[in-house]
């Protein structure tokens, strides 16, 4: 029997190449690892009449973990049509999104960054409930105690492992309760009663327009911080352009029982199909799923290849080289120890 077993999604545009690279690299790990298929997306939701069929979500509760990779969404409003990913997150309680932004070795990156987004996953605004006339629409946005501090013990949690590595324990807590005073005072009043709990953990608050401007001058002084499910999608992808781009950049789905790890870029229509996609924030997610898998060693191996053929070469496009994505796959393959 197989130690663990992975579920691969592809889903819709360079999905299609970069979670096949991530097979290839776990494969090349030597780990002891079975793989399961399934499909998610705007190809099977015109096929099939949803994105996010019950087989897919049968397979996800049954593997150890799941690797995703990207699906197309419509700008427009369909019947029927619901983001995958964040009606995923839903039916299996996966609350917590988990965002590293640390340097990478490509020209574009910042230094000394190394930080934590601890984004809550199931609530805020996008949990869907809008309501719409010719011309009026509003949309719900729920913050509840109880995903409050989930959220903030997960991240205070966070925090104390990475002091206990070196890292500062600083907790920054992201809110706009000065106007927000009813959904963000909740998040923010149960952040801080899960808080008084670390006592070793230095806490600070922030409002979310501060932090992105902080984000933007002084990165370096974050440690991890924890927010809600909107403002944690933006700032995430905002510090993730500060070491490189979205082309770089892992992030986690965790809940108690299920994890799904994904590249946080998009479908990229523009070169689907062309072989020159980027895997490099597949290959990331993968270390952060072996990390889960409780592979430590297998993927601190997987981050120094990966390093190692950033820092080496030869890079994709979208980096200023020329590799194709198989290129670059059998390069981090090479260069694992």
């Amino acid at each position: 029997m197989s130690a663990h077993t992975i579920c691969l999604i592809e889903g819709d545009g360079v999905g299609h190449e970069v979670v096949p690279a991530g097979r290839r690299l776990l494969e090349a790990t030597g780990l002891d690892v079975a793989f399961t298929s399934a499909e998610a997306g705007w190809d099977t939701f015109t096929r099939e009449g949803t994105a996010l069929p019950q087989a897919t979500l049968d397979r996800v509760r049954k593997a150890d973990a799941t690797l995703f990779g990207a699906v197309g969404s419509p700008l427009h409003r369909v019947a029927g049509y619901r983001s995958p990913i964040v009606a995923m997150r839903r039916a299996l309680d996966m609350y917590a999104n988990l965002r590293p932004v640390l340097s990478q070795p490509v020209p574009r990156s910042r230094p000394d960054i190394d930080m934590m987004i601890v984004r809550e996953n199931s609530e805020g605004l996008y949990i869907g409930q809008e309501h719409v006339s010719a011309d009026r629409a509003m949309g719900e946005r729920v913050i509840t105690r109880r995903g409050s501090t989930r959220i903030a013990k997960l991240a205070c949690g966070l925090a104390e492992q990475r002091q206990a590595a070196g890292r500062p324990g600083r907790l920054t807590i992201v809110h706009k309760a000065n106007v927000l005073r009813g959904t963000c005072g909740l998040f923010r009043e149960a952040a801080f009663a899960v808080a008084e709990g670390y006592p070793a953990l230095e806490v600070e608050e922030m409002l979310v327009d501060a932090c992105a401007m902080r984000l933007v001058t002084d990165p370096e002084r974050f440690d991890v911080i924890v927010t809600t499910n909107l403002f944690g999608d933006i700032l995430s992808d905002e510090a993730a352009g500060l070491v490189g781009g979205l082309g770089l950049a892992p992030s986690a789905n965790m809940g108690a029982e299920h994890a799904v790890f994904e590249p946080v870029h998009g479908t990229a229509p523009d070169i689907a199909g062309r072989g020159i996609a980027n895997p490099a924030a597949t290959f990331a997610a993968v270390a952060m799923l072996l990390d889960h898998l409780g592979e430590a060693s297998t993927a601190a191996r997987v981050r120094r290849a990966l390093d190692d053929a950033l820092r080496q070469g030869p890079t994709t496009p979208d980096l200023g080289g020329n590799a194709t994505t198989d290129m670059f796959t059998a390069a981090v393959i090479e260069q694992l120890d």
